[in-house]
Parts: C-alpha cells; sequence; structure tokens
C-alpha cells in the first residue's frame, strides 16, 4: 500500500529521523514527485550555453532535461522527449544542435524553443488530429525557469515560490560566487568531475555540514599530509588544504551555522585578512577587487569565508575555491554527483588554477579525500539495511537553535542543525506543505 501523508508524518521527529528515508525505494519515487517535482532546482550555467543551439543535458528529480540557448538568445530548458515515439532528441552530453533539435528515430524536428517545425511526409498526417500549433506535437518545456546571476533554474511546479524566495538567505553565496569576479561575472571552466556514489541522495547533503565528522573520516589523509609537510620542512598550500580537516573540535565549535527556510544553508568561518599580504595569489586576486570597488569593498567580498552553502535538492556552492557540487539522485541507494569549477571572470588566473587544484585534491574520483566520504556513505547505506535499529540520531545540540529571520543559526559549530532543519524541509515537501 502507498504511504499516507499520516505515515510520512511519522518518519520525521524533531531530533531523529526514521532509517527508511534513506532505503525504501518507495519513498525515493514520492521524493522525485513532491520535492524534485515542486522545488526549484539548479540545471546549469548560462556559460555552459553561450552560442545559439548550445545545449546541456541534465536531470531535474528523475526527469532528463537539456538547458538550450536559442535563437532569442533566451535560456530554455525542455524535458528531452520527442512527442512522437518518446525518443530522447540528444544523449547524455553537451553539444550544439545547430538551428534546430532533429529526432533521430524520425526525423522530427524542433525549434530551439521546444516548438514543432517540422515532420516528413506530412500528407500523411492529413484528416487526422495532428497540428503543428498543438503543445502535444512540441517539446515540452519544464514549467517554469528562472535564472539568478548566471546560474540557471528549473521548477516543474507552475505555481509557487519564485527562484529568489525560494533560494532566501543563501542568496548571498550566490552573490558572493560572483562578486570575487570583479567584473562581477564566473564562467564553467576547466571540465566537470562526475562521481558515483553507492548511497541515498541525502546522507550527502547532511554530510556537508557535519563537522564532526572530518577528524575521524579523513584521519589517513590529514595524518599523511603532516608527515609529507614535516618532510619537507614547510607547509604548502596542497597540504594544508588537506591538513584542515584534523583541526581539534575546538575549531570546529566557532564555525557558524545558518540553516533556512527550504532546507538551505552555509558554513561560515573567520576570515584571516592575513592572507591577502602573504600569500601572493590573494594579494593579486584582492588587488583586482580594490582597482574595481575600492579598498573596503573588495576587503567585504573576500572576507565571506563559507567552506559549504546547501541550496537543498540542488547541490552545493563554494564560494572561497569557485565549485558548484551538483547532487543528482539516481535511485534510492544511488547518487551521482558533478564538480563544476568556475572561472572569476577579471581576475588572476592563478585564482582558477588554485580552484582547479582544490577540485583535484578534494573533490576529484582519485583524490585522497572523497573516497573517504564514500565510504562512510555507502557503509550508512548498508548499516540503515539491518536490523540493528529503526531511527538516526539528530541529537546534537537539540532545542538550543537561535532564530534568525528566515530560518535559524547554531550556537555551536559542531550542531546537527543542519540535518534537522534539512529533515524539517524534507518533511514539508513530502506533506505537500511547501
Amino acid at each position: 500500500m502507498p504511504y499516507t501523508n499520516e505515515e510520512i508524518a511519522t518518519l520525521v521527529r524533531d531530533d531523529c529521523v526514521h532509517k527508511s528515508v534513506y532505503t525504501d525505494p518507495e519513498l525515493f519515487q514520492l521524493e522525485m514527485d513532491r520535492i524534485y517535482g515542486h522545488a526549484w532546482i539548479y540545471v546549469g550555467h548560462e556559460s555552459q550555453v553561450p552560442k545559439v543551439g548550445d545545449y546541456h543535458t541534465t536531470r531535474i528529480g528523475d526527469q532528463d532535461v537539456i538547458m538550450v540557448r536559442s535563437a532569442d538568445q533566451k535560456v530554455h530548458v525542455l524535458y528531452n522527449r520527442c512527442p512522437h515515439k518518446g525518443a530522447q532528441l540528444v544523449g547524455d552530453a553537451d553539444g550544439n544542435v545547430g538551428r534546430f533539435f532533429r529526432c533521430p528515430y524520425h526525423a522530427w524536428t524542433f525549434n530551439l524553443d521546444g516548438s514543432h517545425l517540422a515532420a516528413p511526409m506530412r500528407s500523411g498526417f492529413e484528416g487526422t488530429n495532428f497540428d503543428i500549433r498543438d503543445p502535444d506535437f512540441a517539446m515540452r518545456p519544464v514549467a517554469r525557469v528562472e535564472s539568478y546571476r548566471g546560474f540557471v533554474f528549473a521548477n516543474q511546479a507552475a505555481q509557487g515560490p519564485s527562484l529568489e524566495e525560494f533560494l532566501g538567505g543563501v542568496r548571498s553565496s550566490i552573490d558572493n560566487l560572483c562578486d570575487r569576479s570583479p567584473v562581477g561575472e564566473v564562467e564553467v571552466a576547466g571540465g566537470v568531475f562526475k562521481v558515483w556514489q553507492p548511497s541515498n541522495w541525502k546522507v550527502f547533503y547532511e554530510n556537508l555540514h557535519d563537522t564532526m565528522h572530518a577528524r575521524v573520516t579523513h584521519e589517513s589523509s590529514y595524518a599523511s599530509a603532516r608527515q609529507q609537510a614535516e618532510s619537507i620542512g614547510h607547509m604548502p598550500l596542497e597540504l594544508h588544504i588537506m591538513e584542515g580537516n584534523g583541526e581539534p573540535y575546538t575549531f570546529w565549535e566557532k564555525l557558524d551555522l545558518c540553516a533556512y527556510d527550504h532546507g538551505h544553508g552555509y558554513m561560515e568561518g573567520i576570515f584571516n585578512p592575513g592572507a591577502i599580504e602573504t600569500d601572493p595569489v590573494s594579494r593579486a586576486h584582492f588587488e583586482s577587487l580594490v582597482a574595481v570597488h575600492g579598498r573596503e569593498r573588495a576587503l567585504e567580498i573576500l572576507g565571506v569565508n563559507r567552506h559549504n552553502t546547501i541550496i537543498y535538492g540542488s547541490g552545493s556552492p563554494h564560494t572561497v575555491f569557485q565549485q558548484f557540487r551538483v547532487i543528482r539522485p539516481v535511485a534510492v541507494d544511488l547518487t551521482r554527483i558533478e564538480i563544476q569549477v568556475f572561472r572569476l571572470k577579471g581576475a588572476p588566473d592563478a585564482v582558477f588554477q588554485r580552484g582547479l587544484m582544490y577540485a583535484n585534491l578534494i573533490n576529484s574520483p582519485s583524490s585522497n579525500v572523497m573516497p573517504d566520504d564514500i565510504e562512510v556513505y555507502h557503509r550508512c547505506q548498508l548499516g540503515n539495511m539491518t536490523r540493528g535499529g529503526d531511527w538516526v540520531s539528530q541529537h546534537r545540540y537539540h532545542g538550543t537553535d537561535k532564530t534568525i529571520p528566515g530560518g535559524m543559526v547554531s550556537v555551536n559549530g559542531t550542531s546537527e542543525l543542519p540535518m534537522r532543519n534539512q529533515f524539517k524541509a524534507w518533511k514539508q515537501y513530502m506533506l505537500g506543505q511547501v
């Protein structure tokens, strides 16, 4: 029997959740409809489709979609389906289709906005209900598409909050990522990593702000980094990035965890202005911003020190190293992660090279860090399939969260506020309360 709303409501308590939210295929299918069918989901960046006919394929939940730039320079998001026999118009790749889409099965063609263009042997449709003006004979567009500073989001629901209303407080993270460019613009560059994780999609979201795991899960990589630094007599940035996971719990306790409506949030640390004076790359970046905005505004932009932001349902922008980890659910126990790296237009090239270095060290399939996470995510998936217990704890600092406009902030950087906030949103979506 399908889940009733009353049954779904019992799966999320204030301080814990039932393990079935990670393991039940039926709940996963409901998520595809009730969360991914109603939330604004990041589909790509405008820079991925710079020319007319450029397209980028991706997914909104379990739906294959195409982001494409049309002749009027607008960006459209269309379902990847020909209305004739249902064939996908393009494969799982990026490219340029020219002036129109052409189905590989029967050569039906469509304008870049999805409208019907032509079908071979039109005489065969005379006397039927076939009508090129009927949307049933066109590529179907996703109900709503909006772009925020070049980041394109789509929503399968025709009604609901606007994109800016949905993003709320985490808009500032996208703003900061773009503002780090002297001209206020970024572009996807350097390729995209794709990583498969044998675990439920929600585990990664929780882990992004789980400050208690770093010293444990990543012990091998930060210990190795410290040993290497000791052997060479100094700590280069490449090793420092990995070594940072070994900071004592007192360090993590001082971080700020902000949680907003719809499951969003960010983790922020203390900015060290000394890096501008001691690090040549940071100094050059700072000077490029000063030349445009002046010293005070440049310090304000670089003073935002957010490691991970969560846009629930879409993924995690990282402003300092200009990345976006896009999280795509595939099955109840399988998730695909796409790591996009951004170039800050007008910034020194060394800033982009540093972003590539970070992506390779931390996010690539061959890094010394990400495999640690993938392993423990998989163990969570396997453990929750056993009869060893039914509930997943979210008790840490429960009852101490402080209210702020549009959300909450934790009293301690090791709080499980982000997890509680995500499941508050999960419950609202699943019960149709958003």
